[in-house]
């Protein structure tokens, strides 16, 4: 089969979709990915997939959004896919849609987190949801990342046959590495004592990062390590500003954008995601198979990953209060953080195994 993968981003498509078309091409199928141009399509390139830019946009504006709807109108009507398989609200939707017009046999779409679910204003949501129910009707399987989205895309009609698949990372890149945390620690100046709380996500508001920022100075000595930075289409408050303003100092590194997330995470102590919105983060999935407790808030995804007080904990959205108790607990007991951890990556070894999850996904679409 010709499969078209379609998501909005490069970061998504390098992180989220790279694994799946291995999977495809490894069962015999022609994959094409399609999403906006950037520089971490290269990974993808070099390993010999066709990669198509378009120009969508991730915010709002009906001009970019018919522009980019034209554009893959015309990609599937050149390319003449035996499948498209959509991924995000926006670039899902219009896929979708494009797909079912030009008349593509099977369209498939993985949600991600659904705009409905995201707090904002209620036309935002009711946009949301109206998308999900017209582009629901064109759309043979409908999956998601998570137990609690499936249940919502049932109960809600958007459509009766929604499955979860979960997410998945490699055991075989994640997963405790003495050396590396030797030399990532030496390589960045922390005492092999010191505890790090490790976050790793894009450096956006609903991440929880000004709760984060304000629980950290109520948890002493502990080193916060930040990995990620915002895309070129993020909108909203530097979070960057606001960490280096907390006054923590040198236990304060922002790391940036990293390839060696593994390493990183082997070389810390507490993983934490304090975000207010998730569809199922693969962060968290990482941090579990490399034996770190989790700190996250108690929304849709992490909520179905951390068992609390047997893999890590879990706090109210936006509270910087109950974050720093949960951070400080943890911080001050190692034999805790050893425990939670241990259980943490059985249990993703279990539950989020990347081969398991890609396995499932293909036979769901028939592949």
């Amino acid at each position: 089969m010709k499969i078209i993968e379609i998501t909005n981003v490069d970061f998504s498509l390098r992180h989220f979709l790279l694994p799946l078309m291995r999977a495809m091409r490894a069962r015999g199928h022609e994959v094409i990915g399609a999403c906006a141009e950037g520089p971490l399509l290269a990974a993808a390139r070099a390993e010999g997939f066709r990669i198509v830019g378009l120009p969508l946009e991730r915010r709002v504006s009906l001009r970019a959004h018919w522009r980019a709807f034209r554009a893959m109108v015309r990609l599937f009507r050149a390319e003449r896919p035996d499948m498209v398989h959509a991924h995000m609200p926006i670039s899902g939707f219009l896929a979708r849609l494009a797909a079912w017009w030009v008349g593509v046999p099977y369209v498939a779409y993985t949600g991600h987190g659904f705009w409905f679910n995201f707090p904002g204003s209620r036309p935002r949501q009711a946009v949301g949801l109206l998308m999900e129910l017209i582009a629901g009707r064109v759309t043979r399987t409908f999956l998601t990342v998570s137990e609690a989205e499936a249940r919502d895309a049932r109960r809600l009609w958007i459509h009766r046959g929604a499955v979860a698949v979960r997410n998945g990372r490699d055991p075989a890149r994640f997963h405790p590495d003495p050396d590396a945390r030797r030399r990532i620690r030496a390589e960045l100046g922390v005492p092999p004592d010191r505890v790090v709380i490790l976050a790793v996500s894009r450096l956006v508001w609903h991440k929880g990062y000004p709760e984060l920022a304000a629980a950290m100075p109520h948890v002493p000595d502990a080193a916060l390590w930040v990995v990620g930075e915002r895309l070129d289409s993020d909108r909203g408050p530097d979070m960057a500003a606001l960490l280096r303003a907390a006054g923590l100092g040198d236990r304060l590194k922002l790391l940036g954008y990293r390839e060696d997330v593994p390493a990183l995470m082997a070389a810390a102590d507490v993983f934490t995601l304090p975000s207010r919105f998730e569809g199922l983060p693969m962060s968290v999935i990482e941090a579990m198979l490399t034996g770190l407790p989790v700190v996250a808030t108690d929304v849709r995804g992490p909520a179905e990953q951390v068992v609390p007080e047997v893999t890590g904990l879990l706090v109210p959205p936006n509270d910087a209060a109950a974050l720093a108790t949960a951070l400080r607990r943890l911080a001050a007991d190692p034999a805790l953080r050893a425990r939670m951890g241990e259980a943490g990556r059985r249990r993703a070894l279990d539950c989020y195994d990347e081969a398991k999850v890609l396995a499932r996904t293909l036979d769901l679409l028939g592949l």
